[in-house]
C-alpha cells in the first residue's frame, strides 16, 4: 500500500501523518517544525506554552502569548515551507478565544481544538485565512459540530480529528467506555466518515489514539481515514522538546505502568504511574494559574500546570506524565525523519 496525499482544502500534505499536540511543552517548535519539514503536519501545544518565560509565574497570559509567537515562527522556519504548522488549543482554556486569535495572528496554518467541542471557533477566526479542525470522539459529536457550524456560520470543518479510547492525555470517554473493548478507533472513523458525507464537502477525517505502527495506519485507511495522528511515538525522538528524562520515562514504561487518572480538567486521562500519582494525598496546591475554565482549586487533587511543567522539565518523579496506550512498546529514542520513514516503509511493505 502507498500512503496517499492528505488534501485539506487547497492544501496538499505529502505525508498524511499528524504529530499530536502534547502539552505542557512536549510539542513546541523543534518537534512540530521537524515533522512539517518531513512533509507532515507538526502541532504545537498551546497549553501553558510560556512556562519557560522569566515572567510566567507573575504574568502568565502575556508569557504564553509571547512564547506562542516565538514557537510558531521558529517552527515555520524549521519546516522550510513543507507540511503545515498547526496549534492545538483546548476549548477549556480560560483565555481560549485570545489564544486562537493570537495563533492566527502569528501565522499558524491550522487550529486543532478539543477537550470539549469548539462550538464558536468559526466565529473567532472569521477575519483570518486559517484552517480549523475539531477533535471528536464519536460520530454524534462530529454530526453535532458539523450541523452547528453549518447552520450558524455556513462553515464545515476543514478537517476532523477522531480520537479513540487508546489516546494519551485527556480522553473524551467515560471510565466505562474506556474499559469497553468493543469501542475502537476504526469503527468510530467509519461512522464519522458516514456523517461527513452529508455536508457536501470533502472533509478529511483523521484517525487518532493508539496508532503505533504501519499496520495500524493501514487499518485506519481501510476504515476510511484520510490521515492518522500519532503523538506518543514522537515523544521519543531527539527533536521532541521535552527533557531527556521525560523521554526515558517512555522508553522504560511497562504495560502495568499505564493508568487512567482523573484530571483537574474534568476528564479522564492516561498517564504513566509514578511517585507523583502514588502520593497525591500529600500534594499541596500553592498557586493557581487560572488556566482551565473547569478547574476548581478547592476540589481538585493537584495543579495540572505544575504537574506537567515538572515532568517536561525532567522531574518525572514529581510530575504528571501523559502517554498513549502503547507506550510500553517503545524501546529506543530515534529521530523524526527515521520514525516517519519507518512508518511509511511498514505501510508500503504491507501485504494483503
Amino acid at each position: 500500500m502507498r500512503l496517499p496525499e492528505l488534501k485539506i482544502g487547497e492544501k496538499i500534505i505529502s505525508v498524511p501523518i499528524i504529530q499530536g499536540g502534547m502539552g505542557v511543552g512536549v510539542s513546541l517548535s523543534n518537534l512540530a517544525g521537524n515533522v512539517a519539514k518531513c512533509g507532515g503536519i507538526g502541532v504545537i501545544s498551546s497549553a501553558q506554552i510560556g512556562f519557560k518565560e522569566a515572567d510566567f509565574e507573575t504574568n502568565t497570559y502575556e508569557a504564553n502569548y509571547r512564547a506562542l509567537e516565538k514557537y510558531i515562527k521558529e517552527a515555520k522556519k524549521i519546516s522550510q515551507g513543507n507540511g503545515m504548522i498547526a496549534v492545538n488549543i483546548m476549548c477549556v482554556t480560560t483565555n481560549y478565544e485570545d489564544m486562537v486569535k493570537k495563533a492566527a495572528d502569528f501565522g499558524a496554518d491550522m487550529i486543532i481544538s478539543g477537550a470539549g467541542l469548539p462550538k464558536n471557533l468559526p466565529d473567532i477566526v472569521k477575519e483570518y485565512d486559517i484552517k480549523i479542525a475539531p477533535i471528536v470522539s464519536s460520530s454524534r459529536a462530529a454530526n453535532l459540530i458539523c450541523k452547528l457550524w453549518t447552520t450558524k456560520y455556513n462553515y464545515v470543518p476543514d478537517m476532523i480529528v477522531v480520537e479513540g479510547p487508546k489516546a494519551g492525555g485527556h480522553l473524551g470517554f467515560s471510565i466505562d467506555e474506556l474499559n469497553d473493548k468493543n469501542i475502537n478507533i476504526y469503527d468510530i472513523v467509519s461512522d464519522v466518515k458516514n456523517v461527513v458525507k452529508n455536508y457536501n464537502k470533502d472533509i478529511p477525517v483523521i484517525a487518532a489514539g493508539g496508532i503505533f505502527d504501519g499496520l495500524d495506519i493501514v487499518n485506519a485507511f481501510k476504515h476510511g481515514a484520510d490521515g492518522v495522528q500519532i503523538a506518543t511515538r514522537f515523544v521519543t525522538t531527539k527533536e521532541c522538546d521535552a527533557n531527556i528524562k521525560f523521554k526515558e520515562a517512555y522508553v522504560n514504561a511497562k504495560k502495568e505502568d499505564i493508568v487512567i487518572i482523573k484530571s483537574p480538567v474534568g476528564m479522564p486521562g492516561r498517564a504513566i504511574k509514578n511517585h507523583f500519582l502514588n502520593n497525591l494525598e500529600n500534594y499541596k496546591i500553592n498557586k493557581c494559574y487560572n488556566c482551565i475554565k473547569t478547574c476548581d482549586r478547592k476540589t481538585v487533587p493537584y495543579c495540572i500546570t505544575q504537574a506537567l511543567v515538572n515532568s517536561v522539565n525532567g522531574d518525572v518523579d514529581n510530575g504528571l506524565i501523559f502517554c498513549g496506550s502503547n507506550v510500553d512498546k517503545i524501546n529506543k529514542i530515534t529521530t523524526v525523519k527515521d520514525l516517519i520513514d519507518e512508518l511509511i516503509k511498514e505501510v508500503e511493505n504491507y501485504e494483503e
